[in-house]
């Protein structure tokens, strides 16, 4: 028997009467600060508008792009040179073979919260939702800003290169814009120093944006750090740095550091153990930089990037051809943390695990460096990439909360390019408020609805807001 109940409902997610109360009553009408996220600045700025959902849903999507090729699509249909119309329909026909996939549960969540539409988007109904969205998107509150609004976003974060202009931004904040879009420091390119032309190609674009030669490693330093009171005066609170592992390098003198940059500089290749000492030790003169600043230091890890040589030269990065990687974390690490620790600059941390196999390592590796007094000082940073969906979210949720400090924190991110992911916030508020609404009906917590929905609105929000002092 089918039920006459739309998939999107009030109450998807949620399967116990407690688990309602905690989402309705708590978490839903709180605000969202998404603290890292890849949403374009000059999109922000222009205010831009989208003709058709595939414009908006799959222009740059590679999570769909990669859903689409596994169904058998034609990458003329994905990224080539079909019709829109036609890259829909083959999303569409997608649809149906992605159940239990975070795919289907985003598309239908975001049809229904900013189309009205509770429709099932199949090949039957393809057709309707191009139309019905397409009349939609071109009203009032369907540009990228009205998307922000209309979701309650109260600040956004983008994630920035150090030669940028940051104008954009600029354009946003003078234009009285209701939500705070900050820059995010990125400056991932200057460890890449195993990749001699471009390294060196964008330490020229670096000394030309800081207004300084950078001849030396002391010259990278100081640019680097010209580059960050800039930001920093933009607003900018956060760093984020996106790396394979960190490297449980040996010991570097500075002689050696400095050897190690001019051989690179004057275009030689370094070799592996010397990119490592590099590295490391440019991660600590940035994590102390981050904390004499009072930002928040996020690592992303883990990724192996652009496997696929065809796909790479058909398309180039951010395509869809990265995966989950196994590379050893551990010692270096701990070593990282504890070089800051020692020397009284180590900055609030949120460390973000890609293999979900090392949630509980981090746990418990941030427990030995946490210090007052900030609460949380150091994070493990929630489900992202290959695991925002259910399984992924509930992992980071039951490592946390048995190793570290659950009600501590800082909640969900939207890791997107999409206006539309909001939804995204969501979908972790309903998995957050159905674990916690069971374990309270099993009594395995408190019956003690202001207590535990106290705590989902910190999670959802307070938290956020108290952490990086926005």
């Amino acid at each position: 028997m089918t039920s006459s109940r739309p998939f999107i409902h009030d109450d998807f997610l949620l399967h116990t009467p407690t688990a309602r109360k905690l989402y309705h009553e708590y978490a839903a009408g709180m605000p969202i600060i998404d603290y890292h996220c890849h949403l374009s600045p000059a999109e922000v700025a222009a205010d831009r508008r989208w003709e058709n959902l595939a414009q908006l849903w799959l222009a740059g999507d590679h999570y769909k792009w990669r859903a689409m090729r596994t169904n058998g699509i034609d990458e003329e249909c994905i990224t080539g040179s079909a019709t829109d119309r036609d890259k829909f329909r083959a999303f569409a026909a997608t649809m149906p073979y992605l159940l239990r996939n975070p795919l289907f549960d985003w598309a239908q969540l975001e049809l229904a919260r900013y189309f009205g539409i509770t429709t099932i988007l199949s090949p039957d109904t393809a057709d309707a939702i191009w139309e019905q969205s397409a009349g939609m998107l071109a009203k009032p509150g369907f540009s990228a800003r009205g998307f922000m609004e209309r979701s309650n976003v109260k600040v956004v974060c983008t994630t920035d290169d150090p030669t940028d202009t940051l104008e954009h931004h600029a354009a946003v904040r003078e234009s009285g814009f209701s939500v705070r879009m900050l820059p995010a420091w990125r400056p991932d390119k200057a460890l890449l120093i195993d990749r001699p032309e471009f390294w060196n190609g964008w330490l020229d674009k670096l000394a030309a944006a800081a207004g300084v030669s950078v001849d030396s490693y002391d010259d990278l330093l100081q640019a680097l750090e010209r580059r960050h009171a800039f930001f920093h005066a933009a607003g900018c609170r956060l760093s984020d740095y996106g790396v394979e592992t960190v490297p449980a390098a040996a010991p570097c003198t500075p002689g050696q550091l400095a050897a190690i940059f001019d051989k690179a500089r004057a275009g030689g290749k370094v070799t592996p153990g010397e990119a490592a000492q590099f590295r490391f030790e440019l991660l600590v003169a940035c994590g102390a930089m981050d904390a004499a600043a009072g930002w928040t230091w996020q690592i992303h890890y883990g990724a192996l990037r652009n496997l696929s040589t065809r796909l790479f030269k058909l398309l180039g990065p951010d395509a869809g051809g990265d995966a989950i990687g196994d590379a050893p974390i551990g010692n270096g690490l701990a070593k990282l943390l504890d070089r800051l620790d020692s020397q009284d600059a180590l900055p609030k941390t949120i460390i973000y695990p890609l293999n979900p196999r090392d949630n509980e390592l981090v746990a418990a590796m941030i427990g030995v460096f946490q210090r007052g007094p900030v609460a949380g000082k150091l994070q493990v940073g929630s489900g992202w990439w290959f695991n925002d969906q259910k399984d992924g979210m509930l992992r980071q949720l039951e490592s946390l909360s048995q190793l570290g400090m659950l009600s501590r924190f800082v909640g969900m991110l939207t890791d997107s390019r999409s206006f539309t992911s909001y939804t995204r916030h969501e979908y972790f508020r309903r998995i957050l408020c159905n674990l916690l609404g069971g374990e309270i009906e099993r009594g395995e917590l408190p019956d003690d609805l202001p207590l535990i929905g106290g705590m989902v609105q910190d999670i959802s929000y307070r938290n956020a807001v108290n952490y990086f002092q926005f």
